[in-house]
């Protein structure tokens, strides 16, 4: 069974952020630049909420707003949840499914080591039954 901090040490521990007071285009157009789907809000080296392409079109785009006059603390989720570096992936995966998020932030002992989205979740889980399938395989084989 693999862990969050297992999937962060595969696919990098980078965590794309935007300021509170960053306009909501400035988000936007860095999560078009990184082609990802979140940013993790941080003040003070701290994070303090999450914004997604989902807090984009309904808060902006469907509410009249324009992205280039509103700001990220206008529309950014301040109940964060996170995973643990030590959690399962199954375990995230059922968060992830029960609440219908697709990014966590992942902390270690309070501090930010990275984000999972549910696709590196999912990669991980497969990546995982090939192994067994190949292993399998190789069994009958020999």
């Amino acid at each position: 069974m693999s862990t969050v901090g297992q999937v962060l040490r595969e696919k990098g521990s980078y965590v794309c952020s935007v300021g509170p007071d960053d306009t909501v285009y400035d988000a936007i157009r860095k999560m078009a630049d990184e082609d990802i789907g979140s940013l993790v809000v941080i003040e003070n080296d701290k994070p303090i909420g999450i914004i997604t392409e989902r807090h984009y079109s309904r808060n902006v785009a469907l509410k009249g707003r324009t992205s280039p006059a509103t700001r990220v603390r206008d529309i950014m989720e301040t109940k964060i949840l996170y995973a643990r570096a030590d959690q399962s992936v199954e375990e995230c995966m059922m968060v992830m499914t029960d609440r219908k998020v697709r990014h966590l932030p992942v902390l270690d002992r309070e501090k930010l080591v990275g984000i999972v989205s549910i696709g590196d979740l999912v990669k991980n889980i497969i990546k995982n039954q090939e192994f067994v399938i190949d292993q399998l395989v190789h069994y009958i084989h020999a």
